[in-house]
C-alpha cells in the first residue's frame, strides 16, 4: 500500500491518482531524500511555511473593491468565495491578463467575472513537496490550504516556498 501524500489515504500500490482526494500520488515511488532539503520536502506539511489567513472577497465585490484591496493590503491575491466556500482566486496576474487596458471599462464588473474559478487547493496535510509541484505544474503562485473538509484555511505563496527553501539551505550549510 502507498499513503496518499496529500491526505494520507493508503492506496494500492501502482494507482496514478489517489482514490480518496484525486490528487496525483507518482512522488510517492521517489527515491530516498539525499540532503535535509529534499528530506524535508518530502516529509513536511504545508503547515510549517505558516500559510497566511487568507484575504477573501465576495463574488459580487467588484474589480474596482478588490484591486483596492491587492494594492492597500499589498498582497498578490484574494480567494473569491460564494457562501463562506472558495470559487476562484483573482491575482496580480488576472489583473494583468485579464483586465489589461480594459480596467476602466471593468471595473464596476463583478470580480467573479475575471478570477480564475475552481482553483486547486491543498488539504493542509499535503506535504510541502506536493505544493512546489502544484504550483510548477499549474503555474501558480498561490495556492489555498483546506481542511478535509473543504473549508479554508490558509493560502500559501511562491515566496513561502522560497523562505522556507532559503532557510533548509541555510541550516544544512550551518550543519556541515
Amino acid at each position: 500500500m502507498i499513503a496518499c501524500p496529500s491526505c494520507g489515504h493508503e492506496n494500492i500500490e501502482g494507482t496514478d491518482e489517489c482514490e480518496q482526494c484525486q490528487q496525483p500520488i507518482g512522488d510517492a515511488y521517489l527515491p530516498p531524500p539525499t540532503s535535509s532539503v529534499e528530506e524535508g520536502l518530502l516529509t513536511e506539511r504545508v503547515a510549517v511555511l505558516n500559510p497566511k489567513v487568507p484575504i477573501t472577497v465576495e463574488v459580487s465585490d467588484t474589480v474596482q473593491q478588490v484591486l483596492d484591496i491587492l494594492v492597500n493590503k499589498g498582497i498578490g491575491c484574494v480567494v473569491v468565495v460564494d457562501q463562506g466556500r472558495p470559487v476562484g482566486i483573482f491575482s496580480e496576474h488576472d489583473a494583468l491578463m485579464r483586465l489589461n487596458t480594459d480596467t476602466p471599462a471593468s471595473k464596476d464588473r463583478p470580480v467573479v467575472d475575471f478570477m480564475t474559478p475552481n482553483p486547486r487547493m491543498l488539504d493542509n496535510e499535503a506535504k510541502v513537496a506536493f505544493a512546489t509541484q502544484r504550483m510548477d505544474l499549474d503555474g501558480y503562485r498561490h495556492i489555498p490550504i483546506t481542511d478535509r473538509d473543504g473549508a479554508l484555511q490558509g493560502i500559501v505563496s511562491v515566496r513561502d516556498i522560497l523562505r522556507y527553501l532559503t532557510d533548509k539551505l541555510a541550516s544544512e550549510q550551518q550543519a556541515s
